[in-house]
């Protein structure tokens, strides 16, 4: 059995700004709507049986208590943001498990299913389908990994280590230390990828760097002023890290509760209200199979 977990934020966004222009300055509120449930239809059409989607309901969440330039809704598409409670409601008509994050993120969503999926022993595979770097602080093994549709990429660990020089588990350290401009936050100055990746390639996690550069058991250039803007900064880099740190403890129910069984009979009037009788047509002959 394989676990498709989805960041129904991240396709909204995809399926928005990948409309013509013409389309998006027209105000389509409900053509990104369409391009989920049309990618959501084509992976059972190809096979997957158990399919969660994660969702931002509200954008602001707790981290925008504990960071003030933490991404929000502010300068968002209004007819992006008024589509967010109708894929909501199309998912749940098509029978698709949907997690409406409030207080946490969609991210957070995703990382506690991959738990509870990872953890079920009847579970071969948790694929988690998304961009977002945070996500890869979940991928283990082969056995939870991250999907990048779009570019036909998956990255195990070994693939996460190849592409940002570390490990899943020290992903919220590099993000600390780098900073996310997606998510609104700086990272700590002169801190780039490259020397980051290097540092905790030999320290793991933050608090185990030497607060002395020439104490470094690796070669980075600059380690002395690197050293020097860790200790000074050494507050915020603990704030970023917890920023990026994903929370698993959303009740995302059971697995089993993840099989899709169906379409339900409110999603014809959906369909019918985003003009998309044809996906109406596609998921009722991909449930004649199941």
């Amino acid at each position: 059995m394989r676990v498709d977990l989805i960041d129904g934020t991240y396709e909204l966004f995809r399926h928005h700004f990948g409309l013509p222009s013409a389309v998006r300055e027209a105000g389509s509120t409900t053509a990104a709507t369409r391009g989920v449930l049309t990618s959501v239809v084509a992976m059972l059409e190809q096979g997957a049986t158990h399919v969660g989607v994660a969702t931002d309901h509200v954008i602001e969440s707790f981290r925008n208590e504990m960071w003030p330039g933490y991404k929000s809704s502010l300068g968002m598409p209004e007819d992006l943001l008024v589509q967010f409670p109708l894929l909501e409601e199309a998912l749940d008509a098509a029978g698709i498990t949907v997690w409406a994050m409030v207080d946490q993120e969609a991210d957070d969503g995703l990382a506690a299913a991959a738990a509870v999926a990872d953890a079920d022993t009847d579970v071969e595979q948790v694929r988690i389908h998304t961009v977002d770097k945070d996500l890869a602080q979940c991928v283990r093994d082969n056995r939870v990994v991250q999907v990048n549709v779009r570019k036909k990429v998956v990255l195990d660990e070994a693939a996460v280590h190849e592409k940002y020089g570390v490990l899943p588990s020290s992903i919220p350290d590099w993000l600390g230390l780098v900073g996310d401009s997606a998510d609104g936050y700086p990272g700590l100055p002169g801190w780039g990828a490259k020397s980051t990746s290097a540092v905790l390639r030999k320290y793991q996690h933050i608090e185990n760097v030497p607060a002395r550069g020439e104490r470094w058991e690796v070669h980075v250039s600059g380690a002395k002023r690197l050293a020097a803007v860790l200790v000074e900064h050494m507050g915020d880099a603990l704030l970023f890290r917890d920023l990026a740190t994903l929370r698993t403890d959303h009740d995302v129910g059971t697995v089993d509760a993840m099989r899709w069984r169906g379409p339900t009979k409110e999603l014809a009037a959906i369909c019918e209200r985003i003009n998309a009788d044809g996906l109406l047509r596609r998921y009722e002959a991909v449930a004649e199979r199941v």
